[in-house]
């Protein structure tokens, strides 16, 4: 077997190259998906960041489906968000601001209604912390171009 020694045979070392860079594609897929699921269980769950996934769903998509990646960004509800990010990776100031206001109304809920263990209430509020400071003051603000 040429391809097992290292040596090359035209169309069966091409063969090998078509079918790695298929196993790759499918990878990219399912690490994309997951991603995506992720994300969408974010939106219901206070902590678990969205948007990030979203994003890193698409930086999938784009690497290895063509039809996923437009589908994603076609998306009613999230794809204008993940085009304003591909166009211009800053957040503008009101997108921002509602994040962080969504993201806290989300974490009392959380903690005042549906949690009653006081370290995992100083958990959430803690990664609460993180993220509107990550929101606040490493993601980029500006307007869109």
């Amino acid at each position: 077997m040429y391809w097992a020694s290292g040596q090359s045979s035209g169309s069966i070392g091409h063969l090998c190259y078509i079918c790695r860079i298929m196993i790759i594609r499918l990878i990219l897929i399912v690490a994309g998906t997951l991603f995506l699921l992720l994300g969408i269980v974010g939106i219901f769950v206070p902590g678990l960041p969205t948007t990030p996934f979203f994003l890193l769903t698409a930086g999938l998509y784009v690497r290895s489906s063509d039809r996923l990646h437009q589908k994603l960004v076609g998306n009613l509800y999230f794809g204008s968000y993940i085009r304003q990010w591909q166009s211009n990776p800053r957040l503008m100031l009101k997108t921002k601001i509602r994040a962080i206001l969504l993201m806290w109304i989300m974490i009392s809920i959380s903690v005042v209604l549906m949690i009653d263990s006081r370290i995992l209430q100083l958990i959430i509020v803690a990664l609460g912390l993180v993220g509107t400071l990550v929101m606040g003051f490493i993601i980029p603000s500006g307007n869109s171009k």
